[in-house]
């Protein structure tokens, strides 16, 4: 490539996913069992595939509304309602987009001025910081600690606020760690957001994944709607990951500027995703609630057996992932992972790829069959023996 074509020096800025470029590796090696991947193991349930093929064959493939079809958006009203205790118009205030990362991305763009300031506490998704950088804003970050239960403390948050701070991105429960906030806790939050009058995007995916207590989000506190903009799916309760339905709902301004951007990027999600999605939020609830209850049982299976061999980590409340401590095996996180997988056939990702806090955990999830859940307990049991004499050689 000349110099006159040179690449946006925007993306110099960022690397790759760190889960991704470990997973590069994993594709080359057989017989690995994997828990690695975000993704529900569970097939997509039949009510919602059968719903794609039916929209299929009634021709349903043209574009939709850039906002989505109307009908979703009601179910959705309806469902977020029921969810966090937050009414959102549906012809006014939500968006359906192409999962929840493209929610995201939209969203920063339509809110970030060049130098702007976005808050994030890590370990966190590897795709926060990314983004900020791409929209033209600075990520600051604000490490969580496994002492705390990786929980975003207030007084932490203030410290890093600053005249150019513009936005906080939540997510709660928390992709890599599990963790998620209480109500007393989301509330100092929200006085904290009003108190210097920035904005909201919280990422709850994993909202449906909490197996401890009820769910609470930011959004329903007091003055709270109309400076947030909640984000969730259908990836992770519903086992649609390939279907890429997310949403975003917010005030009426910020979704009307989001809808710029999608309009000319994307324009609409895919129409037979969309009616799928119709079919997963009208009819889906009993197989979504059988899932997390598999979830819950498959969790407590890991985080007893990894602790039990000495990876030990903070009691997942939520998600489908356990963020254990390797720091006494004197390895790197990324280096511990990558000679679990090559002598001892597990895969796991790195904490460090979810920001420097991570460093010094593995991020594992149990979203793979119950089955794999036990083989790869016995492999890792193996494993750590290993390494445990040649430590003591």
């Amino acid at each position: 490539m000349s110099p006159k074509r040179a690449l946006a020096k925007q993306l110099s800025l960022i690397g790759k996913s760190g889960i991704r470029d470990f997973f590069e590796i994993v594709q080359n090696q057989k017989g690995v069992i994997s828990l690695g991947i975000g993704e529900p193991d569970f097939e997509t349930p039949w009510l919602i595939r059968e719903a794609s093929i039916y929209a299929l064959e009634k021709g349903e493939t043209g574009y939709t509304s850039n906002l989505g079809l109307i009908e979703l958006r009601k179910l959705i009203s309806q469902y977020v309602l029921k969810l966090i205790g937050v009414e959102y118009d549906p012809y006014e205030e939500i968006i359906v987009t192409v999962g929840v990362s493209e929610a995201l991305d939209c969203a920063l763009r339509a809110l970030i001025d060049p130098q702007d300031e976005v808050i994030i506490h890590q370990p966190s998704y590897v795709s926060y910081v990314p983004l900020v950088v791409l929209a033209h804003g600075i990520p600051v970050i604000v490490e969580t600690h496994e002492k705390d239960e990786f929980r975003l403390s207030p007084i932490e948050l203030e410290k890093k606020i600053t005249p150019r701070t513009k936005a906080i991105i939540l997510n709660f429960p928390t992709n890599p760690t599990g963790a998620t906030e209480s109500e007393q806790q989301l509330k100092a939050l929200a006085e904290i957001v009003h108190k210097h009058n920035l904005f909201v995007i919280t990422d709850e995916i994993y909202a449906e994944l909490t197996y401890e207590g009820k769910h609470f989000s930011i959004a329903a506190f007091e003055g709270m709607k109309e400076r947030t903009l909640f984000l969730h799916g259908l990836s992770k309760a519903f086992s649609m990951t390939g279907y890429r339905i997310g949403y975003g709902c917010g005030p009426k301004e910020w979704i009307e500027a989001m809808v710029k951007i999608h309009q000319y990027s994307i324009l609409c999600a895919p129409s037979v995703a969309q009616y799928a999605a119709i079919e997963a939020l009208s009819k889906g609830r009993k197989e979504m609630e059988k899932m997390v209850e598999e979830y819950k049982l498959r969790r407590n299976f890991l985080w007893k057996n990894l602790s039990s061999l000495g990876l030990t980590g903070c009691y997942p409340r939520g998600t489908f992932y356990y963020f254990p401590s390797i720091r006494t095996y004197g390895l790197s996180s990324r280096d511990f992972s990558y000679r679990l997988l090559q002598e001892g056939g597990v895969a796991i990702v790195p904490g460090s790829a979810f920001g420097q806090g991570g460093e010094g955990y593995v991020r594992c999830s149990f979203a793979a069959r119950f089955e794999d859940l036990q083989m790869a307990v016995r492999r890792i049991e193996k494993w750590l023996k290993k390494i445990e004499k040649e430590a003591n050689k």
